[in-house]
């Protein structure tokens, strides 16, 4: 079982930068692929960003944007966003899985409770 919990969500201008966290319980953090997605009001959840132990992959909307890392030892994968648009305002998910299946979510196995981001033009 794993537990995720995001953070580091809020209101931004177009153009500025924020950095979301996902802090996951558990022993077995380092051999899960995590991915981040999003989803905003009437859409519905689409991928962002995914790592496994050495490979990244990226929707195409952020490629050159925003970058996926994890810290295994503090058992935590990051999502820092550059150049934020309006755009990508939604509610931002971590995902934990098996799967390489990296943008499906029905592949994943556990997920986080969301963190609001907010771009403003």
């Amino acid at each position: 079982q794993v537990q995720l919990v995001e953070s580091g969500g809020g209101l931004v201008q177009a153009g500025g930068s924020l950095r979301l966290s996902c802090a996951a319980s558990g022993r077995t953090f380092s051999s899960y692929n995590m991915g981040w997605f999003r989803q905003a009001p009437g859409k519905e959840r689409e991928f962002v960003a995914a790592i496994s132990w050495s490979t990244t992959n990226y929707a195409d909307s952020v490629k050159g944007r925003f970058t996926i890392s994890r810290d295994n030892a503090k058992n935590t994968v990051y999502l820092q966003m550059n150049s934020l648009k309006p755009e990508d305002t939604a509610v931002y998910y971590c995902a934990a899985g098996y799967t390489r299946s990296w943008g499906i979510p029905s592949k994943y196995d556990y997920w986080g409770q969301g963190t609001q981001v907010t771009v403003s033009s």
